[in-house]
């Protein structure tokens, strides 16, 4: 089939669609968390928060072997790889009668939406670079953040019209839209003279490549911090404002005036990045982000939670923040590798999610009865951070 070549909001539209699917399957489930936990018979809360963490931890691995392939045999191809996987992955979470089995299928399933999400950056980077692929990046996330802002409520929507397991099938359907969207419109980035053959030491070889980037590993690690943090938000969130604060209803909009939030400052991270570049930007937030922190924990660090109000007010500073860092990050992450686009965003990919897992799986612990845990991980992870990024700036200056 002769393709057209899409334009760049198309272009935009598409890759966010594929990245969306991602935030699909962990959103549009935070309603239904208690539901499925007393399906498949958890005696904990905290068991509940498994079920969005490990979906993180397939993510990871996923890309791993994605990555390398879509180096070797193009990237169209593993995108249809990564949702045949999922497919089957969703099924296994329907008919889940036990956390094992859950766990199990959110892995599998985090595995198989890693193809789209790993090949949606390494696109990117085939077609721009420097601060033009973090302004792509950044607009990306913009149309990507609608997804968070609407699934809550739709998971909620579906959860008191039918049941849990309708959400899933609802992302299954979803996620065939994408796919023939994707074959449809989106042509091959990879052309077929920088394409790495493929052995066994593909991923070796690359990891050589990465370690050669002090920079790489530097913001890749940060990202893992940032990440690690923000995954926590995502699995107490249903358990601070519904147990906590007693807003079951209010939740969903709640998580979307937050995302809100998010998008706000990644549309505006598009407009300045061009002006300021993305390390400037990256120092900015990470120095809110630990500053907001402290704050909170200064005032609050007590038995009980500030009222919604404050809450509210200190979890928007802080995703406000986090809006300039993802996509920056990547892309300071990604840019001194663009060479190997594939397996670059796969290892770093697995590197900063392998971070974000047990510390969002830690600090998750501790969030029973108030959200202090919350701020005291915010401010350990932003802190390690600005030292990181210290140390870079330094190690540059000497060069």
């Amino acid at each position: 089939m002769l393709q057209k070549k899409s334009s760049q909001f198309e272009f935009i539209a598409l890759m966010a669609s594929l990245m969306s699917i991602v935030a699909l399957a962990i959103d549009a489930l935070l309603p239904a968390l208690d539901f499925i936990g007393i399906s498949i018979g958890t005696t904990q809360t905290v068991d509940n928060q498994l079920l969005i963490t490990m979906i993180f931890l397939g993510l990871g691995l996923g890309p791993l072997f994605f990555g390398p392939i879509s180096d070797s045999l193009g990237r169209k191809p593993i995108v249809y790889m990564g949702f045949g996987l999922f497919i089957i992955a969703s099924l296994i979470c329907v008919y889940s009668e036990s956390l094992e089995m859950m766990v199990f299928g959110r892995i599998l399933q985090g595995i198989g939406l890693s193809a789209p999400r790993t090949i949606s950056i390494a696109m990117v980077r085939d077609t721009y670079s420097g601060d033009y692929m973090a302004r792509i990046m950044s607009f990306i996330t913009v149309v990507f953040i609608l997804v968070p802002i609407v699934a809550p409520a739709m998971g909620k929507f579906v959860l008191d019209h039918y049941n849990w397991q309708a959400i899933f099938y609802i992302q299954l359907l979803f996620s065939v839209l994408v796919s023939g969207w994707f074959w449809l419109r989106q042509p091959e980035t990879l052309a077929i003279e920088k394409r790495v053959k493929f052995s066994s030491h593909i991923f070796i070889d690359g990891l050589k490549e990465i370690k050669k980037s002090k920079r790489t590993i530097g913001f890749t690690v940060i990202s893992g911090f940032v990440t690690g943090s923000f995954m926590v938000y995502l699995s107490t969130a249903q358990q601070i404002f519904q147990f906590q604060y007693d807003l079951k209803e209010e939740f969903p909009f709640i998580f979307a005036g937050l995302a809100i939030v998010i998008g706000s400052a990644t549309f505006l991270n598009g407009a300045l990045v061009l002006k300021f570049g993305m390390e400037k930007l990256v120092t900015t937030s990470l120095l809110t982000f630990f500053s907001v922190s402290l704050l909170y924990i200064m005032l609050f660090n007590g038995n009980t939670n500030p009222p919604i109000e404050i809450l509210l007010v200190f979890f928007g500073l802080q995703f406000f923040a986090i809006g300039f860092l993802f996509g920056n990050l990547r892309a300071l992450a990604m840019e001194p590798v663009g060479h190997i686009a594939g397996i670059g965003a796969a290892i770093t990919g697995f590197i900063s999610t392998i971070m974000a897992v047990p510390i969002s799986t830690f600090i998750g612990r501790f969030v029973t009865s108030t959200a202090l845990p919350l701020f005291i991980g915010f401010l350990v992870c932003s802190l390690s951070s600005i030292l990181i990024l210290m140390y870079l700036k330094r190690n540059s200056l000497k060069n």
